[in-house]
Protein backbone atom coordinates (compact mmCIF):
# COMPACT_ATOMS: atom_id res chain seq x y z
CA UNK A 1 0.00 0.00 0.00
CA UNK A 2 1.40 3.39 -0.99
CA UNK A 3 1.60 6.50 1.15
CA UNK A 4 -0.22 8.29 -1.66
CA UNK A 5 -3.24 6.00 -1.30
CA UNK A 6 -3.35 6.51 2.46
CA UNK A 7 -3.13 10.27 2.02
CA UNK A 8 -5.88 10.18 -0.62
CA UNK A 9 -8.21 8.21 1.68
CA UNK A 10 -7.46 10.62 4.52
CA UNK A 11 -8.22 13.64 2.33
CA UNK A 12 -11.47 12.13 1.07
CA UNK A 13 -12.74 11.43 4.57
CA UNK A 14 -11.84 14.89 5.83
CA UNK A 15 -13.64 16.53 2.91
CA UNK A 16 -16.70 14.27 2.99
CA UNK A 17 -19.93 15.80 4.28
CA UNK A 18 -21.27 12.37 5.28
CA UNK A 19 -19.64 9.14 6.49
CA UNK A 20 -18.42 6.99 3.59
CA UNK A 21 -18.33 3.23 3.07
CA UNK A 22 -15.13 1.54 1.90
CA UNK A 23 -16.83 0.94 -1.45
CA UNK A 24 -17.65 4.63 -1.86
CA UNK A 25 -14.08 5.62 -1.00
CA UNK A 26 -12.70 3.07 -3.47
CA UNK A 27 -15.00 4.37 -6.21
CA UNK A 28 -13.32 7.78 -5.89
CA UNK A 29 -9.89 6.14 -6.18
CA UNK A 30 -10.31 4.07 -9.33
CA UNK A 31 -11.40 0.97 -7.43
CA UNK A 32 -8.30 0.76 -5.23
CA UNK A 33 -8.35 -1.62 -2.25
CA UNK A 34 -8.66 0.87 0.62
CA UNK A 35 -9.09 -1.50 3.58
CA UNK A 36 -5.39 -1.48 4.53
CA UNK A 37 -5.30 2.32 4.23
CA UNK A 38 -8.33 2.64 6.52
CA UNK A 39 -6.75 0.32 9.10
CA UNK A 40 -3.49 2.29 8.96
CA UNK A 41 -5.28 5.62 9.39
CA UNK A 42 -7.36 4.26 12.27
CA UNK A 43 -4.20 3.16 14.08
CA UNK A 44 -2.45 6.46 13.29
CA UNK A 45 -5.28 8.59 14.70
CA UNK A 46 -6.13 6.38 17.71
CA UNK A 47 -4.06 8.39 20.24
CA UNK A 48 -4.94 11.78 18.76
CA UNK A 49 -7.69 14.33 19.42
CA UNK A 50 -9.53 13.25 16.28
CA UNK A 51 -10.11 9.54 15.64
CA UNK A 52 -11.23 7.50 12.64
CA UNK A 53 -14.24 5.31 13.43
CA UNK A 54 -16.44 2.85 11.56
CA UNK A 55 -20.17 3.05 12.25
CA UNK A 56 -22.54 0.78 10.36
CA UNK A 57 -19.84 0.00 7.74
CA UNK A 58 -19.32 3.71 7.11
CA UNK A 59 -16.15 5.59 8.04
CA UNK A 60 -15.78 9.08 9.51
CA UNK A 61 -13.48 11.24 11.58
CA UNK A 62 -14.84 12.40 14.92
CA UNK A 63 -13.62 14.00 18.12
CA UNK A 64 -11.96 11.55 20.51
CA UNK A 65 -14.60 10.50 23.07
CA UNK A 66 -12.58 11.75 26.05
CA UNK A 67 -12.38 15.26 24.51
CA UNK A 68 -15.96 15.62 23.30
CA UNK A 69 -16.92 17.72 26.34
CA UNK A 70 -14.52 20.46 25.20
CA UNK A 71 -16.45 21.04 22.00
CA UNK A 72 -20.00 21.17 23.32
CA UNK A 73 -21.78 24.24 22.05
CA UNK A 74 -23.71 26.55 24.32
CA UNK A 75 -27.19 25.80 23.09
CA UNK A 76 -30.55 24.68 24.36
CA UNK A 77 -30.45 21.05 25.34
CA UNK A 78 -32.36 18.74 23.02
CA UNK A 79 -35.66 17.52 24.41
CA UNK A 80 -35.31 14.19 26.18
CA UNK A 81 -37.09 11.25 24.63
CA UNK A 82 -40.32 10.26 26.31
CA UNK A 83 -40.59 6.82 27.84
CA UNK A 84 -42.69 5.72 24.86
CA UNK A 85 -40.11 6.96 22.34
CA UNK A 86 -37.30 5.25 24.26
CA UNK A 87 -39.22 1.96 24.27
CA UNK A 88 -39.99 2.20 20.56
CA UNK A 89 -36.37 3.02 19.72
CA UNK A 90 -35.15 0.02 21.73
CA UNK A 91 -37.67 -2.31 20.05
CA UNK A 92 -36.64 -1.14 16.59
CA UNK A 93 -32.93 -1.48 17.43
CA UNK A 94 -33.30 -5.04 18.72
CA UNK A 95 -35.94 -6.32 16.26
CA UNK A 96 -35.45 -4.37 13.02
CA UNK A 97 -36.89 -4.29 10.51
CA UNK A 98 -40.17 -4.05 12.40
CA UNK A 99 -43.64 -2.69 11.61
CA UNK A 100 -45.73 -0.40 13.80
CA UNK A 101 -48.13 -3.29 14.51
CA UNK A 102 -45.22 -5.45 15.63
CA UNK A 103 -43.94 -2.64 17.86
CA UNK A 104 -47.39 -2.35 19.43
CA UNK A 105 -47.57 -6.12 19.93
CA UNK A 106 -44.27 -6.08 21.83
CA UNK A 107 -45.15 -2.99 23.90
CA UNK A 108 -48.74 -4.01 24.55
CA UNK A 109 -50.05 -0.50 23.81
CA UNK A 110 -50.80 1.58 20.74
CA UNK A 111 -47.93 3.65 19.40
CA UNK A 112 -48.79 7.13 18.21
CA UNK A 113 -47.51 8.30 14.84
CA UNK A 114 -45.90 11.21 16.68
CA UNK A 115 -43.57 8.86 18.54
CA UNK A 116 -42.14 7.48 15.30
CA UNK A 117 -41.99 11.01 13.84
CA UNK A 118 -39.81 12.17 16.77
CA UNK A 119 -37.38 9.30 16.20
CA UNK A 120 -37.23 9.96 12.46
CA UNK A 121 -36.71 13.69 13.01
CA UNK A 122 -33.82 12.84 15.35
CA UNK A 123 -32.32 10.86 12.46
CA UNK A 124 -32.20 7.61 14.43
CA UNK A 125 -35.01 5.70 12.68
CA UNK A 126 -35.94 5.41 8.99
CA UNK A 127 -38.60 3.65 6.91
CA UNK A 128 -36.99 0.49 5.51
CA UNK A 129 -39.56 -0.62 2.97
CA UNK A 130 -42.77 -2.59 3.38
CA UNK A 131 -43.54 -6.02 4.80
CA UNK A 132 -44.72 -8.42 2.06
CA UNK A 133 -47.96 -9.31 3.84
CA UNK A 134 -51.56 -8.17 3.32
CA UNK A 135 -51.74 -4.40 3.75
CA UNK A 136 -47.97 -4.13 3.12
CA UNK A 137 -47.21 -2.18 6.33
CA UNK A 138 -44.18 0.10 6.50
CA UNK A 139 -41.25 -1.39 8.40
CA UNK A 140 -38.69 0.64 10.36
CA UNK A 141 -34.97 0.30 11.04
CA UNK A 142 -32.24 2.30 12.75
CA UNK A 143 -29.81 4.57 10.87
CA UNK A 144 -26.03 5.07 10.83
CA UNK A 145 -26.69 8.24 12.91
CA UNK A 146 -28.19 6.02 15.62
CA UNK A 147 -25.01 3.93 15.70
CA UNK A 148 -22.82 7.04 15.71
CA UNK A 149 -24.77 8.78 18.49
CA UNK A 150 -24.57 5.76 20.78
CA UNK A 151 -20.97 4.90 19.86
CA UNK A 152 -21.80 1.55 18.23
CA UNK A 153 -19.91 0.00 15.34
CA UNK A 154 -22.94 -2.14 14.46
CA UNK A 155 -26.11 -3.43 16.09
CA UNK A 156 -24.09 -6.44 17.28
CA UNK A 157 -22.59 -4.06 19.84
CA UNK A 158 -25.97 -3.50 21.52
CA UNK A 159 -25.93 -4.81 25.09
CA UNK A 160 -27.34 -8.30 25.56
CA UNK A 161 -30.04 -9.36 28.00
CA UNK A 162 -27.49 -10.48 30.61
CA UNK A 163 -25.68 -7.11 30.43
CA UNK A 164 -28.95 -5.20 30.78
CA UNK A 165 -30.00 -7.29 33.78
CA UNK A 166 -26.58 -6.85 35.41
CA UNK A 167 -26.96 -3.09 35.03
CA UNK A 168 -30.43 -3.25 36.64
CA UNK A 169 -32.09 -1.92 33.50
CA UNK A 170 -34.58 -4.77 33.15
CA UNK A 171 -35.93 -4.82 36.70
CA UNK A 172 -38.87 -2.56 35.85
CA UNK A 173 -39.52 -4.48 32.64
CA UNK A 174 -39.62 -7.79 34.53
CA UNK A 175 -42.00 -6.25 37.08
CA UNK A 176 -44.21 -4.94 34.29
CA UNK A 177 -44.42 -8.37 32.64
CA UNK A 178 -45.32 -10.01 35.92
CA UNK A 179 -48.01 -7.39 36.56
CA UNK A 180 -49.38 -7.77 33.03
CA UNK A 181 -49.74 -11.53 33.26
CA UNK A 182 -51.34 -11.19 36.70
CA UNK A 183 -54.21 -9.15 35.25
CA UNK A 184 -57.04 -10.38 33.05
CA UNK A 185 -57.00 -7.17 31.01
CA UNK A 186 -53.49 -5.64 31.15
CA UNK A 187 -53.48 -1.90 30.47
CA UNK A 188 -51.28 1.02 31.39
CA UNK A 189 -52.27 3.13 34.33
CA UNK A 190 -54.03 6.42 33.64
CA UNK A 191 -50.92 8.27 34.81
CA UNK A 192 -48.68 6.39 32.32
CA UNK A 193 -51.10 6.98 29.47
CA UNK A 194 -51.28 10.68 30.24
CA UNK A 195 -47.50 11.01 30.35
CA UNK A 196 -46.97 9.19 27.05
CA UNK A 197 -50.00 10.47 25.17
CA UNK A 198 -50.81 6.92 24.07
CA UNK A 199 -53.68 4.60 24.78
CA UNK A 200 -53.66 0.83 25.32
Amino acid sequence: MSDDLTRAVEALLFAAEEPMSAEEIAAHLEGADVRAALDELQALYRPRGVVLVERGKRWQFQTAPDLAHLLRREREQARRLSRAATEVLAIIAYHEPVSRAEIESIRGVQTSAGTLDVLMEAGWVRPAGRREVPGRPVIYATTPDFLSHFGLTSRRDLPGIDELKAAGLLDKVDDAFEAAFARDDPTESAEEVASDGERP
